[in-house]
């Protein structure tokens, strides 16, 4: 006999993926869970502009995206609550969550924890953090109002940030170690184009130094291997990232260690599934995490429900 759980399905990560398959998990009829330790939304709450998403338009802080989403999902029934997941286990066709001051059990477990910002490893990164050092323009960028700027990196988040940065000062540069930014062409004609950035291409970070905040970073050049030293008040990095699977260290992942999954999301554990940036895919935007989140919660469905019926027809369990 099929023993009751807590929930249908649980989500853990409140991104874009996560809330995504909150409500199609809750529409469709599945018992919802919600599980995060910080506010809904993940790195979507660090776009300035949301330009790209299919339909949005105008372009809408990222934020408030986020929010409408999150209410979308509650309408539904799905619930959210703020907490640390510490265990993920599954004992027979349950799933045992834990949290510091709760245990859960959910038929279906969804991987929604997204990824952390890469660092650079650098001298003076660590001591510097928080005091000119940052990985959030929006949440950082008001402090350094027509002060230098520099962001590093060239894909899609450097080139975002360092263009809502140039929104709050004339004096932003842009270092990226290749001599060709990554970012899709849109993203980088919008930084080309806009004349508070400057970019310094073939170029690493080697130091950053100060006394009580950044004063200055050390560039190396990747060719010469020449260094010098710019003054500057503020270091944004947008290096990459690194996918957030500390809980689930059983699943196999990529060489870059993101979660493997099929075309449904699953994973190698039946009832466990992964969605948005910690799963392994060619590309992350918003747009695919809300792909990926649909997706999961309809497989998700399948799966309670085959489970739910295997028990009604008397099969055991």
């Amino acid at each position: 006999m099929l023993k009751k759980t807590d929930y249908d399905f649980i989500v853990i990560g409140a991104g874009a993926a996560g809330l995504t398959a909150a409500q199609y998990g809750a529409r469709s009829g599945l018992s919802t869970l919600v599980i995060d330790l910080s506010d809904a939304g993940g790195q979507a709450l660090n776009i300035f502009t949301l330009e790209n998403y299919p339909g949005v338009f105008p372009a809408v802080a990222g934020k408030d995206f986020i929010k409408n989403m999150e209410k979308q999902a509650k309408s539904f029934g799905a619930k959210i609550v703020h907490a640390k997941v510490s265990s993920i286990d599954k004992i027979g066709t349950q799933f045992v969550i834990k949290t510091e001051d709760a245990t859960l059990t959910a038929f279906a477990v969804l991987i929604a924890t997204g990824a952390q910002h890469r660092k650079l490893d650098v001298r003076g990164e660590k001591k510097f953090a928080g005091s000119g050092v940052s990985y959030c323009a929006t949440c950082d960028g008001p402090f350094f109002k027509n002060k230098r700027i520099i962001v590093v990196g060239g894909g899609d988040s450097a080139c975002e940030e360092a263009f809502y940065l140039a929104s709050l000062s004339d004096q932003v540069m842009l270092v990226h170690r290749r001599g060709q930014l990554r970012a899709q062409k849109a993203v980088q004609d919008k930084v080309l184009s806009t004349p508070q950035i400057t970019v310094r291409y073939n170029s690493v970070v080697h130091e950053i130094k100060g006394h009580d905040h950044v004063e200055s970073v050390v560039l190396e050049n990747t060719e010469t291997h020449e260094l010098v030293e710019l003054p500057t008040d503020a270091v944004f990095v947008f290096v990459g990232m690194i996918p957030r699977t500390d809980l689930v260290t059983m699943l196999p992942t990529d060489e870059s260690g993101y979660i493997i999954t099929n075309y449904r999301m699953e994973t190698l554990v039946p009832g466990m599934y992964a969605a948005g940036d910690v799963r392994a895919k060619p590309f992350r935007q918003i747009v695919t995490a809300t792909g990926d989140g649909a997706t999961a919660a309809h497989s998700a469905h399948e799966y309670v429900q085959t489970l739910k019926t295997k028990t009604a027809a008397g099969e055991t369990l």
